[in-house]
């Protein structure tokens, strides 16, 4: 897969003109050495530590180097496939690590809210919740005291019919004992009025 990479990357090198400076990559090796000339017979000049920015100045197809120029401006040729365009893990590794950074807080700030949301809810919920239970309650109540006024209604009217047959009886009561006390009243009225004589207009 290295290789691969490192393929694809001398084509592309080699399908840029050299006319133009491009800033590359020494790719992640612990380093690499840099010769005065396209080849390992020319002399080391030095070492380039891997992830270093260089520029490339020029290309060997056949011998498999790449001149450039390193972070001190020093000039040489190193293999074409320790040079890469992407940047190493000595560049990507702070980057990556402070877009983790990032997400992090991103993701804990998220959580926060997420958090405080649900706690508003279940408080929310909770209000809620003894609210109903309040109405029920006061629902509750409010049956029982309709139960007990229905209750005393039918008892009220009880009496009221009951009331209604006594007085209803006193009156034939008293009826009655007065249509009897007039009827004895007549009965005996005859007797205790004396009747006259009657007088005897004849001729004597």
């Amino acid at each position: 897969m290295k290789q691969l990479f490192s393929a694809l990357a001398v084509l592309m090198m080699l399908a840029v003109p050299t006319a133009h400076a491009k800033d590359n990559y020494i790719s992640d090796e612990l380093f690499t050495y840099m010769h005065s000339g396209p080849g390992t017979q020319y002399r080391i000049i030095g070492s380039v530590d891997a992830g270093t920015k260089v520029t490339v100045v020029d290309s060997n197809r056949n011998a498999g180097y790449t001149q450039i120029i390193d972070d001190r401006g020093r000039k040489g040729w190193v293999e074409t496939k320790y040079v890469s365009k992407q940047p190493g893990l000595k560049v990507r590794v702070p980057a990556l690590e402070e877009e983790l950074k990032q997400v992090k807080e991103a993701l804990s700030s998220a959580q926060g809210d997420a958090e405080a949301k649900t706690k508003g809810l279940i408080e929310s919920l909770d209000q809620r919740n003894a609210q109903v239970k309040e109405l029920e309650q006061h629902t509750s109540e409010l049956n029982q005291k309709l139960i007990d006024a229905q209750t005393e209604i039918r008892e009220l009217r009880a009496r009221i019919d009951t009331q209604k047959d006594d007085l209803l009886m006193r009156y034939f009561t008293y009826g009655g004992m007065v249509a009897g006390g007039g009827l004895l009243f007549g009965l005996i009225l005859p007797h205790i009025i004396p009747r006259r004589k009657k007088r005897n207009n004849g001729w004597a």
